[in-house]
């Protein structure tokens, strides 16, 4: 069997393969051991056929997966073969420190934000762990600024006294977390740092525009006597769309400064849409994700935007001695931070070990360029642009949430017409083979989801693909 970063047409194994792959695991530990052939055989030819081809498959479209670039994956080898542990910074004994923070700086040159401005920096699992580090930071500068605007006798530090006796001292009676259609990650991290889920408040502009906020509401849930952490969404995920526009984001700095607010982006879905031109048919994208530098934190996944192999988030941060303040490891001598250029990851994020997650991500962005990301995303958004055209011009299907094709990122939401047909239109397009797609709820009833993020993208021959099976899936009910 071939395991290297081939290229598969079926997306998901078959019914036969994953039974044949759960009967042949080992459940029982033996006492002498298989050796490194047999495992190797084992693992090849019986466990890997029944994993998914979500990465490997032109015609995933089920969630937001990514794929793997074949510099990627090369430097992925190399991560495992080398297995540097990247939180402690080593100057003396090794480059790997220096590689994630340069990486780090080439990612943001790629999306435009000026790295003097953006000094917190750190790789992580992915979003969710990316917006728990927001949330975190978020916690601790609300209480703290809550406290130095009421002049408190003693600095209200949540990570050091905990969030009981900091919101105590600063007066602090609630946090809440502002919002419009976040992705369920918020919700876990807001739980996880002990805001709680029940904080989140979604404050959407209309039924039609629910991605969006409500700015008269956003205003007057700031001036509630609470402290807040504005969550906004910069790809949403059902949708695809966003939550502000550069103008929009310019009076929310406004009114998070004077009610001591903190704003956190979650750009894990659309945080990429910064390397498009400004032109005309990208206008309502660039828009989208304009002004975001004016946040105070960010969320970004690689093993999305970057088609580089899981796990490998990012988090930016404007506010680097906030993140130092949450997650340094104090009393730990042989973890001390230094006075170098570089801070020692351990104290940026949750993880005293962690993989080297950065040098995928160093490979594939020397190997494209910025150009070579410009034009994977056009591409996706061509393939996305060219599907919803379709629908919205089918007789059979209704396209989401409009049909305004301008606004069209990677995502494509759409509905059968006929009820019977949309109740089972997910089903039957998986059961076509020709590719997979996820369903979700919109405005009380189902919907069909479409997303591209893989760079296997081909325009003309993946839209006869799916053509194919939304025709077939409509036969008869038109």
């Amino acid at each position: 069997m071939d395991f290297t970063n081939a290229e598969v047409s079926q997306a998901v194994p078959s019914e036969e393969e994953l039974q044949h792959a759960e009967l042949s695991f080992r459940t029982s530990l033996p006492d002498n051991g298989l050796g490194l052939q047999d495992i190797q055989h084992h693992i090849l030819t019986d466990i890997a056929p029944g994993f998914t081809g979500a990465s490997r498959s032109p015609n995933y479209y089920a969630y937001t997966t990514g794929a793997v670039t074949d510099a990627a994956l090369f430097a992925d080898w190399v991560a495992s073969t080398w297995d540097q542990n990247i939180q402690v910074h080593l100057p003396k004994e090794t480059v790997a420190t220096a590689v994630e923070d340069t990486t780090l700086r080439l990612l943001q040159q790629l999306l435009s934000f000026d790295e003097t401005d953006w000094p917190g920096r750190i790789f992580t699992t992915g979003a969710t762990a990316s917006n728990l580090l927001g949330m975190a930071l978020g916690r601790e500068f609300v209480v703290a600024e809550a406290g130095r605007r009421i002049s408190a006798p003693y600095p209200t530090s949540t990570a050091k006294l905990g969030v009981l006796d900091a919101c105590f001292q600063a007066r602090v009676k609630a946090i809440q977390v502002l919002t419009t259609l976040p992705h369920s990650s918020l919700y876990k991290a807001a739980s996880a740092v002990g805001i709680g889920r029940d904080s989140v408040v979604c404050l959407p502009l209309s039924d039609d525009e629910p991605w969006r906020f409500d700015m008269e509401a956003l205003g007057q849930y700031l001036s509630n006597g609470a402290v807040s952490i504005i969550s906004i969404s910069a790809g949403e995920v059902a949708s695809g769309r966003f939550a502000t526009n550069g103008e929009e984001m310019a009076r929310i700095r406004a009114l998070a400064d004077q009610y001591g607010a903190w704003i956190h982006v979650d750009g894990a879905f659309g945080l990429q849409a910064r390397v498009l031109p400004h032109t005309e048919a990208y206008s309502a994208l660039t828009e989208g994700v304009s002004g975001l530098h004016l946040a105070d934190s960010i969320t970004g996944d690689a093993h999305k935007l970057l088609n580089v192999p899981y796990d490998c988030g990012f988090f930016f941060t404007r506010h680097l001695p906030v993140q130092q303040a949450v997650f340094s490891n104090p009393g730990a001598a042989y973890l001390s931070a230094t006075a170098l250029p570089i801070p020692s990851p351990l104290n940026l994020g949750v993880e005293n070990s962690r993989r080297f997650r950065a040098l995928p991500v160093y490979a594939t962005l020397l190997a494209s360029g910025r150009l070579g990301h410009v034009d994977l995303l056009a591409r996706q958004i061509a393939l996305a642009r060219r599907i919803a055209a379709y629908v919205a011009a089918s007789l059979a299907y209704e396209l989401l949430p409009d049909a305004a094709l301008d606004s069209v990122y990677m995502v494509v939401l759409f509905r059968a017409r006929a009820e019977a047909l949309n109740a089972q239109l997910v089903a039957r397009l998986n059961a076509s083979k020709e590719m997979r797609v996820s369903g979700l709820p919109w405005n009380g009833r189902p919907a069909t989801r479409l997303a591209i993020g893989t760079w296997r993208v081909d325009v003309e021959r993946d839209l006869g693909r799916v053509v194919r099976a939304l025709e077939s899936a409509a036969r008869g009910h038109v």
